[in-house]
């Protein structure tokens, strides 16, 4: 019998072409159908509570499937939760986990059921470089000004239609979203951006990390961020941040 399962998964994606399906190129999502299409004897589609870009890691990415869990060597028997997550790990390179699998209802759909995400971005600007963080970070050159940052950051927190900050040129749809914080700390050597929203465009956290670390350099002003908003403009905000800082910590419903 067929069940709706909700997955939570890890995964780093420093080899990968994001999480969409590409003929001939190695994803995310591709890597999973092919376990579970394996498993069940028939093309499982996996749909995720969005798209991380190429590069991109993460620690509770959520994605839902329809599938029967039969067993077709043990005569059929339904595999539990458990032994289906045991089963995909088996099989599943070592730099992709399944963390947790559940029935879900029916009804059930990762990504239009999702209400909120959360983002983390992690800069390194210690003297030494980060040899064993250097997947999962990006390293400065210089230490930025963390309070201009701060300020700045309080301008893009909201909701706000944040074209400036969307790497798609061509989006059709509403570019109006809600992020409700957006916190900015030091440990250390380390920069954490924490982003926690509604739903963010394509690159947008890349694109205001990219724009945040201008202000921190002093080549843009906290002042100047609500005049990148009302532009509407991807020329206006700074460049995109490199990919392998980025990871989605947890998607919440």
């Amino acid at each position: 019998m067929k069940k709706n399962y909700k997955l939570t998964i890890c995964y780093d994606g420093s080899r990968y072409y994001g999480w969409e399906h590409q003929p001939d190129r190695d994803t995310i999502q591709g890597k999973l159908e092919n376990v579970l299409t394996k498993m069940c004897g028939e093309f499982i589609d996996v749909l995720g509570a969005g798209r991380t870009d190429a590069g991109v890691h993460a620690r509770g990415m959520v994605a839902n499937a329809v599938f029967d869990a039969a067993d077709k060597e043990r005569g059929g028997r339904e595999r539990t939760p458990d032994e289906i997550r045991e089963y995909m790990n088996r099989y599943l390179p070592d730099d992709i986990a399944v963390k947790e699998v559940k029935e879900a209802s029916e009804r059930f759909h990762a990504r239009y059921k999702a209400v909120g995400k959360l983002y983390r971005y992690t800069c390194y600007d210690g003297p030494v470089k980060p040899v064993f963080q250097r997947k999962y970070v990006t390293v400065l050159e210089k230490r930025p000004d963390l309070e201009k940052m701060q300020q700045a950051a309080s301008y893009l927190e909201g909701k706000h239609d944040y074209k400036s900050f969307c790497g798609n040129p061509r989006m059709k749809k509403s570019t109006v979203r809600v992020v409700d914080k957006i916190e900015i700390t030091r440990k250390g050597s380390f920069i954490y951006f924490d982003f926690h929203g509604t739903g963010f465009l394509q690159n947008m956290v890349r694109i205001l990390v990219g724009t945040l670390l201008e202000v921190g350099k002093g080549k843009i002003k906290p002042e100047q961020i609500p005049d990148i908003l009302e532009a509407k403009n991807r020329q206006m905000a700074g460049p995109t941040a490199p990919p392998q800082g980025l990871c989605l910590i947890k998607v919440d419903y």
